[in-house]
């Protein structure tokens, strides 16, 4: 009797991305050193599919004895230009391939489009990648870094090509470490330097980078973390907890969204900023609130939540069947001083909210009392 020889099937290429809160953080240097390591330490046959060092000595001296890939040359409106050469590293085939700048645009008459795309290539080729990219180049991000740097990021990688990774590093440095690595050349030209420091590199930008940059590795981890329990049916995978704040006009609501932000990273999960409008407001009864609203929603958008309006008559309804269609698990409401009376006579959204949804934590805010005008 022939006896069957079933084949082994090959495992999936392997994705790993470093990501950082903004240039000079060292995401090319450490993952470059890694493939090093992995070279002569693990045996491993890396090459260099593409390095962009950005002319920083530090980072090119980490190349060493690598091997590199040479780049295609591409012709483009009579100058000769040059990118990754995709099919050269499928020819070469290594077990694994460095490439920089995943955000990137080729140039017209590439392969690709985009080099995540050459990425998605070289790993349906069966080669493992390594690859960098800074968090603002995020697509479901790319708003909110607009709105706070103050500048215009036209370069995207979608967040489904993220969640793919079955590796994200977080390359992080304090915010003074940056700015004294910008400072000290080490970034940016001198001529450069003090432009960098009173735009995108200033306190407040580079802080709200780095909370998206770890909370974007923390949510990775933890979805591979309960997706590994599940295929290996180690225990049920909980469900993810998600996160509602209920936006007003009322003056004070930003403490809303800074505690809903602190919520979402400490359980590594999205969140959403809600507000309700009656179907027939246009914001022209009340301008001064109107704006406020627009202002709490870009907030919002800057913290990382996304930012949902729903239009109904009842305030409560809405968010009721919000709450309970996204299965949320944690809600922030403001809450002003009311009397008795009032609440007997108009009802209390966040009454009706309590005796309507379980299982939910509800942390409810007081909201200052507006002052009286003279």
């Amino acid at each position: 009797m022939a006896e069957i020889v079933l084949e082994k099937k090959p495992e999936p290429a392997k994705l790993r991305i470093y990501i950082g809160a903004a240039p000079g953080v060292g995401k090319t240097y450490l993952m470059l050193n890694d493939a090093y390591m992995m070279r002569h330490q693990g045996g491993v046959d890396v090459v260099i599919g593409l390095v962009d060092s950005h002319g920083r000595k530090e980072t090119e001296e980490q190349i060493r004895d690598l091997e590199v890939v040479p780049l295609k040359v591409i012709p483009y409106r009579g100058v000769n230009l040059k990118e990754m050469d995709v099919d050269a590293i499928i020819a070469r085939h290594p077990q694994t391939v460095v490439v920089d700048e995943l955000a990137h645009t080729n140039v017209p008459g590439s392969k690709n489009r985009k080099r995540y795309e050459d990425v998605q290539e070289l790993l349906d080729a069966g080669i493992n990648v390594m690859t960098a990219v800074n968090i603002q180049h995020l697509e479901t991000l790319n708003d909110a870094v607009n709105r706070s740097a103050n500048t215009t990021i036209r370069e995207t990688v979608p967040d489904s090509f993220v969640k793919r990774a079955d590796e994200v590093v977080n390359v992080d440095l304090t915010v003074e470490e940056l700015r004294n690595r910008l400072r000290a050349g080490k970034i940016y030209a001198p001529e450069k330097v003090e432009q960098s420091l009173a735009n995108f590199f200033r306190k407040g930008n580079l802080n709200m980078l780095r909370e998206l940059s770890l909370r974007t590795t923390a949510e990775q981890v933890s979805n591979r973390a309960s997706e590994y329990r599940r295929t290996q049916g180690l225990e049920q995978a909980p469900i993810p907890e998600k996160v509602m704040v209920c936006l007003s006009p009322r003056p004070g609501t930003e403490r809303l969204l800074r505690i809903g932000a602190r919520i979402a990273g400490r359980l590594a999960t999205n969140w959403y900023a809600v507000y309700v409008t009656p179907p027939d407001d246009k914001g022209h009864s009340d301008p001064e609130a109107f704006h406020r609203v627009e202002e709490y929603m870009r907030m919002a958008r800057d913290l990382g939540a996304k930012v949902v309006q729903l239009t109904d008559r009842n305030v409560a309804d809405a968010l009721i069947r919000f709450a309970q269609q996204e299965n949320i698990s944690h809600v922030v409401f403001g809450q002003s001083a009311r009397s008795r009376w009032d609440i007997l006579w108009h009802g209390s959204v966040l009454n009706r909210f309590l005796s309507e949804v379980r299982d939910v934590t509800v942390q409810v805010v007081p909201m200052q009392k507006p002052l009286r005008r003279a």
